[in-house]
């Protein structure tokens, strides 16, 4: 099974899972959004998106369900060849990876990398 990884530049973090859930902050409706994302054969496939309101984009899916707080839904959408994390020091918080419930940002694994510099989750090669 693969396994994902993230990349800046020539830098590779091997996160040690197939399966990782980002999370983020909108940055004017300060509400949560999670993706849970799994590597497989394919590409990254999304099995789980979850948004704690609504509006400024943020829709819940269809079919969405709320469960403790967040609307949850199943995304109906192809493998993707990997999602590109664009980030801001602007927003005044980073996405955030978490496997098995722990979760680190996305700058942890890149230590002195800055703020902005965008970071792309895909299959391990």
């Amino acid at each position: 099974m693969p396994a994902l990884c993230l990349a800046l530049g020539a830098a590779i973090a091997a996160l040690g899972a197939d399966v990782a859930e980002l999370r983020w902050t909108h940055s004017v409706q300060k509400t949560e959004w999670r993706e849970t994302w799994r590597a497989t054969g394919d590409g990254l496939r999304i099995e789980r998106a979850a948004v704690q309101g609504s509006g400024a984009g943020m829709e819940p899916g269809e079919g969405a369900m709320l469960e403790r707080g967040f609307w949850v839904w199943r995304p109906q959408r192809p493998p993707q060849p990997e999602i590109i994390l664009t980030r801001s020091g602007f927003t005044g918080s980073d996405w955030q990876i978490c496997i098995d419930g722990v979760c680190r940002t996305v700058g942890s694994y890149f230590p002195g990398s800055a703020p902005d510099e965008n970071v792309t989750l895909r299959p391990c090669p």
